[in-house]
């Protein structure tokens, strides 16, 4: 079964179906970093079928050039990554790329259609920054652009995810209108909130899934099993090597434990890349101490305002307390995952006193279950923007899976 990937950032979201057995007949994304990273990825399930994962690596660890592991596959395999706005303007030459694409590999039909406009409009801390309310924000409409695709390429089935703040947005008229415009171009639809944490993923992250399927063809919302796994937030960073403030080290410490075999975030023959954090002042670095003190001794978490006079440098005193957090290590799973942490690194703080810094490139991958395979594009900032916005793959697996079952068995 094949899909297309619409608004598909860095790919977690496709990720977990290709995980599942689905074939990407495209993905479409606007941001420059995430399509690189998007192609790169291409390239790991290229070169894996074709057991030649060295190339690969190669490139991962810096010995052949980004144009050389591109070179070293089928240039329509990169062509499937579209690095476009979804827009009015934009609709039809992608559209003609989409049946390019399905001409030459002989696809007579789109099987499923999955993706999620970007969340920032439906968000409620979104909504809390901006004075309107992301009221005039016209990412509330890109479900409009999304209906399009359903309308021309009619597939059995569809996957729409959001975040939780799409149920409140506009007073409720945008939900509302989504499901009304889908219904408009022939499809059964319904909504359902959804955690990443009920699909083994240890981080708690709450999205709302909206899935539709055509009204003749006799199938329904999927049943997603719940899976409880026994490990915490530290099974995915012990095995990982130390690091000081604005350190990298790709080198792992220990072999791969249980819930990394299992959720394969890491197998026997990866290697780690992209375990570099960010440099911290002195200022930032009292204050973590401060954190990870404070949460070291009973779980306690530090509030903005508990902060000695001298460290406290922002005027708002009153919100966003928390803005010092540390990822809670001997929990099963962690706070949610943030764009924000492109920012600063506050809201991510490492729980080792010995290793006072915010997280990793690669320990934020991990905590949205991303592979150590999975190689993300661009400058350290553009990474984290990428990992804080996506879908976590094993989430996204779960919710393949249980769509194939429906779309097999009628389960």
């Amino acid at each position: 079964m094949n899909f297309i990937d619409l608004f598909a950032g860095a790919g977690g979201l496709s990720d977990g179906f290709v995980s599942a057995g689905f074939e990407p007949i495209a993905h479409i994304e606007m941001n420059h970093y995430a399509s690189l990273t998007l192609k790169t990825r291409t390239c790991y399930y290229y070169l894996k079928e074709h057991g030649k994962l060295d190339t690969y690596y190669d490139y991962v660890t810096g010995k052949i050039s980004q144009d050389e592991l591109y070179n070293s596959i089928p240039k329509e395999m990169l062509n499937s990554v579209m690095n476009k706005e979804i827009s009015d303007e934009t609709t039809e030459l992608i559209f003609e790329n989409i049946d390019s694409i399905m001409k030459k590999r002989k696809m007579k039909g789109v099987d499923l259609i999955v993706g999620g406009p970007p969340c920032q409009a439906y968000s409620l801390a979104g909504r809390a920054r901006d004075e309107n309310g992301m009221e005039n924000d016209p990412r509330n409409y890109l479900y409009k652009q999304y209906v399009k695709f359903l309308k021309r390429y009619q597939p059995d089935m569809f996957v729409f995810e959001n975040v939780p703040g799409i149920i409140t947005a506009k007073g409720g008229e945008i939900l509302n209108d989504i499901i009304i415009c889908m219904k408009k171009v022939g499809y059964e639809v319904d909504a359902k909130p959804v955690d990443a944490a009920d699909f083994g993923v240890l981080q708690h992250r709450k999205r709302i899934i909206i899935i539709g399927w055509k009204k003749e063809k006799k199938l329904k919302y999927p049943k997603f099993d719940s899976i409880k796994v026994a490990a915490t937030v530290n099974d995915i960073l012990r095995d990982l090597s130390t690091l000081s403030p604005g350190q990298e080290k790709n080198e792992y410490t220990e072999v791969p434990n249980d819930y990394l075999n299992w959720s394969g975030i890491r197998n026997e023959k990866d290697k780690l890349s992209l375990h570099v954090c960010r440099k911290h002042n002195e200022r930032d670095l009292e204050i973590y101490k401060i954190a990870i003190d404070k949460w070291n001794d009973g779980h306690q978490r530090l509030k903005y305002t508990d902060l000695p006079a001298r460290l406290v440098t922002h005027k708002n005193t009153n919100s966003f307390l928390d803005r010092f957090k540390v990822l809670a290590s001997d929990l099963p799973c962690s706070h949610t995952m943030i764009a924000h942490i492109s920012k600063d690194g506050h809201h991510f703080i490492h729980p080792e006193i010995k290793q006072c810094r915010s997280i990793s490139v690669r320990e934020a991958a991990r905590i949205q279950s991303f592979p150590d395979n999975y190689f993300f594009e661009g400058p350290r900032t553009a990474k984290f923007v990428q990992i804080g916005n996506a879908v976590p793959p094993l989430m996204a697996k779960g919710i393949a899976e249980a769509i194939k079952k429906v779309l097999v068995r009628g389960d």
